[in-house]
């Protein structure tokens, strides 16, 4: 994987739904406006210095002085730069504001805390180190991610819902004009659409323009269709989140000693222990050969238990993958076929599905990423990507499609309103139900999915206690999370 790519050592998406800061009371902190002394301070004023200068010399010598071995054999300097230029236009420069104390402290971080200027939202840069050895000891990791309000800053007042909208159309018509987003943006609040944009090109190849009705990848977000599907099952009683998946998976795809102790309830809350199936094979090999569930079995027959299942919390696309051969196995049929047939269409959703990469297909966007090797500096993702989406991600559908598909839910149209207690549970203190994320904020409960991978970035959130739906589609490399972000920011304080 490459310094794009979400799970690296370098995280470069800003996404609401992992916001590292906790509020005051929660853990408790204090910021400190001033910068550290020695060590830490050297590092963090070096890291922010590269961020806003673009000095690769800069951000080498910050790669050869500062990261562990480890770090670098995960990632190389190439990758490494091109994140930095990533963040550079993510962020469009960033500002220190504090370094943020914990209370507890937390000995193998320093946190700085940032507000950054393309979004002006504040952000942290997140140092690790290998236990005990802070701050003397070189980073065994970088990680960006949202932060709460500095709690030395006073909070913005209320907004009406207007003002709220208003805000929202400003902030996309400032992101369009300087091309940090392509994509669409849907809001409605029950079954009144507030505001509905799009902008950009959904190919940089034709030309094509970004509409409405624009199918963008779904990245991770077919993890919600996959766990709805479980769940009608359940309610046909044709099969238990308690079974083990040994009833229903052999041992062509894992040894029946590990199935044995895995049971659906585990694949859908990441419980289970399994991996990730984006390995070395899958990364060396053609993506033509991977395109029915089947064909993945060399990828995942390989996979081991990281600890005892239901002991452990650690998001697994294997884990979601083995529910479409679940599903499977239970209908006797096809898993793309379910989906279509009992989430598509009775929800409405016609520019939704796992289509064919190497099929064309009508208005559908091509991912893209800020590259210097091309002359136009975007590179698609066409060779990175599947080439058919799955149980676990890479799907594609449209911002109105997942605003059907919200309300279907909402409606009791796919699940009764028992079944939707059970997913939008927390089971594990993980911020994750089954096949949803979690969370609480100043808008109340908010449940829903992201999905990213290099030329995608996809959300859907829907505020459980004030009626709002918000999807965020996008073909730019980690432009969709931070418009997630800012919607919720506004969306909490209307009142």
């Amino acid at each position: 994987m490459t310094g794009r790519i979400l799970t690296t050592v370098l995280v470069c998406a800003l996404s609401v739904t992992a916001a590292f800061a906790q509020a005051p009371g929660e853990l408790g902190y204090t910021d400190v406006p001033e910068m550290p002394g020695g060590i830490e301070g050297e590092r963090i004023e070096m890291f922010l210095d590269a961020i806003n200068s673009e000095d690769v010399e800069l951000v080498t010598r910050f790669y050869d002085e500062h990261l562990s071995e480890g770090v670098r054999e995960r990632l190389s300097l190439d990758d490494y730069i091109e994140g930095f230029h990533s963040m550079v236009r993510q962020t469009g420069g960033v500002d220190f504001h504090s370094v943020r104390v914990y209370d507890p402290p937390r000995t193998d971080q320093t946190v700085a805390v940032f507000r950054d200027r393309n979004y002006q939202s504040w952000q942290a840069i997140v140092f690790h180190y290998a236990e005990g050895e802070k701050p003397d000891g070189l980073l065994t990791g970088l990680r960006f991610s949202p932060a709460r309000t500095p709690s030395d800053v006073e909070p913005p007042g209320p907004l009406t819902e207007e003002e709220a909208i208003v805000e929202i159309e400003a902030f996309l018509d400032w992101l369009c004009d300087k091309d940090l987003f392509s994509g669409t943006v849907m809001l409605a609040r029950g079954d009144e659409i507030l505001l509905a944009g799009n902008c950009g090109e959904a190919s940089k190849r034709f030309r094509a323009p970004v509409n409405m009705e624009t199918k963008f990848n779904l990245g991770s977000m077919n993890k919600m269709f996959t766990s709805v599907a479980i769940m009608q099952l359940v309610e046909k009683e044709m099969l238990s989140v308690d079974d083990p998946i040994s009833e229903y998976v052999d041992e062509s795809w894992l040894p029946k000693e590990m199935t044995e102790k895995i049971t659906v309830h585990h694949l859908l809350t990441h419980t289970s222990g399994l991996g990730n199936y984006f390995n070395e094979t899958f990364d060396a090999g053609s993506r033509k050969r991977w395109r029915e569930l089947d064909d993945y079995k060399e990828l995942i027959a390989t996979d081991t238990l990281a600890f005892t299942p239901g002991t452990d919390w650690s998001y697994s696309n294997t884990g979601m993958f083995m529910l479409g051969v679940v599903i499977e196995s239970v209908t006797g049929g096809s898993y793309f076929d379910y989906i279509r047939e009992n989430i598509c269409a009775p929800a409405g959703m016609e520019n939704t599905d796992c289509y064919d990469m190497d099929c064309p297909v009508r208005n559908l966007a091509i991912g893209y990423y800020p590259s210097d090797e091309c002359a136009e500096g975007w590179k698609n993702n066409y060779y990175e990507h599947v080439i058919r989406g799955g149980p676990a991600g890479g799907g594609f559908s449209a911002a109105p499609d997942l605003f059907q598909f919200a309300r279907a839910l909402e409606t009791g149209v796919l699940l009764s309103e028992e079944s939707l207690e059970i997913m939008w549970t927390d089971h594990f203190e993980a911020g994750y139900g089954y096949g949803f994320g979690i969370r609480q904020g100043p808008a109340g409960k908010v449940v829903g999915h992201g999905g990213g991978f290099t030329g995608i970035n996809a959300n859907l959130d829907m505020f459980l206690d004030t009626g709002y739906i918000v999807a965020v589609m996008t073909n730019y490399d980690g432009a969709g999370s931070p418009v997630d972000t800012k919607i919720a920011e506004l969306l909490g304080r209307v009142e």
